[in-house]
């Protein structure tokens, strides 16, 4: 009696990218993360090109509820506030990734660097990251953009510099994890050097957790930036800001609430995504996560 062969199972597995992609799409609440963030990038890079000036003013116009000509209304100087919202999520885009991206690179610099050698430059570094981590994060942040001065550059180095300490926690644990590896172990019998290992086989294999963290401090440095802009210590008029918006709205409240209301859902929209994204990446770069 002949018996058929079973058929043999494929061997070769997909790509991980694929299988991420798969585990994320699972994910409606991750998804609907992305598409926020999708939408507010987009928004943030052809606003401003394809709606009118956001510093026009029209005098006959002061004040207008949402209509056909102003989908969202203007300000009290005839400003069309639609544009203005455009024109403030360039700003708070550039602020928001600027920052995270310069925290990033100053942070996992020195996280690696104490986390590999550890000894005295660790406990000093690290004595330094817990003052920092004392003071919370727009505190901090407000008192170095007082110091530095109001511009976009001064809020990008304040909310970059209230971030290193966090980011630098967070690479000296990964650093501190996979050095004990057995792929470390066999690069460092290979011969290869001290920088070699941080950057070529420790860095990269901690990228999951770096990349978790961006989308956690983007948003946090959007609500920063819109902080500062709103106390005064950020962008200045007639540079358009989410924070100057919310300010310029208090005296409006009563007379025009849409002047406050939507530069509020445009920030609770943009860190909303940001928060969703971050916490479906969380999961589906999860090394645990097996479905």
């Amino acid at each position: 009696m002949i018996t058929a062969k079973p058929k043999a199972a494929s061997s070769t597995p997909r790509p991980r990218w694929q299988r991420v992609a798969r585990r994320f799409a699972r994910r409606p609440m991750a998804v609907t993360g992305l598409i926020l963030v999708v939408g507010f990038v987009l928004f943030a890079i052809l606003g401003p090109i394809l709606l009118t000036d956001p510093n026009q003013q029209d005098f006959t116009a002061i004040l207008q509820t949402p209509s056909f000509a102003h989908l969202l209304g203007t300000d009290d100087l005839g400003r069309d506030v639609f544009a203005r919202i455009a024109n403030g999520a360039r700003v708070s885009l550039m602020a928001g990734v600027m920052s995270t991206a310069l925290a990033l690179i100053i942070g996992i610099t020195i996280g690696l660097i104490t986390g590999f050698y550890r000894g005295w430059v660790d406990v000093v570094v690290m004595r330094i990251v817990d003052v920092m981590l004392a003071f919370p994060f727009l505190i901090f942040a407000v008192g170095l953009a007082a110091i530095l001065g109001a511009s976009l550059t001064n809020v990008i180095i304040a909310l970059a510099v209230s971030q290193v300490p966090e980011v630098i926690r967070i690479a000296r644990g990964e650093a501190m994890a996979i050095r004990e590896q057995e792929f470390v172990s066999g690069a460092v019998a290979d011969g290869a050097r001290d920088g070699t290992i941080m950057f070529r086989y420790i860095a990269p294999n901690a990228m999951s957790a770096f990349i978790v963290q961006a989308t956690v401090a983007i948003p946090a440095a959007i609500i920063g930036e819109s902080t500062l802009s709103f106390l005064g210590l950020g962008v200045q008029p007639p540079m358009s800001s989410w924070g100057i918006m919310l300010t310029s709205a208090q005296q409006y409240l009563a007379q025009a609430p849409y002047l406050a209301l939507f530069p509020g859902i445009a920030i609770a929209l943009t860190a909303l995504g940001f928060n969703l994204l971050g916490d479906g990446l969380r999961d589906v770069l999860d090394p645990k996560e097996t479905r």
